[in-house]
């Protein structure tokens, strides 16, 4: 609620306008006006003006992992496995409503994490969460979530491994294709994607392709009990 007030309410310093009336121009709003007062010089190169993961959005980002605190001591308790979901199911609910009505005056927003951003994305894990429980620990259909089990065991290695190779593959290994040197993620997505698809299947497939990628690497790990932990 304190997020919303600063964000809409109050007038931007740099401009004097409320910041309700901004909030589509990424670079106005008060939280733009933050990351330019306590992160000048920091700022995300592709925006210079503001940061996606500034300073005062991390207010409504701390919200975020306290709702998936809460929802974890919620399915910790001792209560019977199917008041649990029950519970899940409906505390979500709320959450996905009440965040989709407030975005009518607070717009939901990844990159400003708005608060209605926070509750609307929450209530949707929740409801997928409360339902993988009811498929897998209520009915026992575990059939299809291996691939899942083999990405969760080993979550670290899995996020630093695949922003390792995107580095790699997108700015750092350069090939030759068609006579000029380009980023060997370019000269796959050309060959093997864009060659015979349109560009939405293209990249769509190619993210597709990546993610197989790392399900097999972190599936020979998996066979050899080789995991990340901190």
């Amino acid at each position: 609620l304190g997020y919303w007030v600063i964000m809409t309410a109050l007038p931007v310093p740099d401009h004097g306008y409320p910041g309700a009336l901004v909030l589509h121009q990424p670079g106005m709003t008060m939280a733009a006006w933050f990351d330019r007062l306590l992160l000048d010089g920091h700022l995300w190169a592709a925006t210079r003006t503001w940061d996606p993961e500034g300073v005062l959005s991390t207010i409504p980002a701390i919200g975020t992992a306290m709702l998936g605190i809460l929802a974890g001591q919620g399915l910790a308790s001792s209560r019977p496995l199917v008041a649990r979901i029950a519970a899940m199911f409906a505390a979500a609910t709320l959450c996905a409503v009440a965040g989709a009505m407030w975005g009518w005056v607070f717009p939901i927003n990844k990159g400003l994490w708005t608060s209605s951003y926070v509750l609307f994305t929450a209530g949707l894990a929740g409801i997928t969460l409360a339902t993988c429980m009811w498929l897998i620990d209520e009915h026992r259909v575990t059939w299809w979530t291996r691939p899942f089990v083999i990405y969760g065991v080993n979550p670290l290695l899995a996020f630093l491994g695949s922003g390792i190779m995107a580095r790699l593959i997108y700015s750092i290994i350069k090939v030759e294709y068609e006579g000029q040197p380009i980023a060997l993620q370019s000269a796959i997505y050309r060959f093997a994607f864009a060659s015979w698809l349109a560009p939405r299947n293209a990249s769509l497939l190619f993210a597709i392709a990546f993610v197989g990628v790392w399900l097999g690497i972190l599936t020979l790990l998996h066979r050899r009990h080789i995991m990340l932990k901190v």
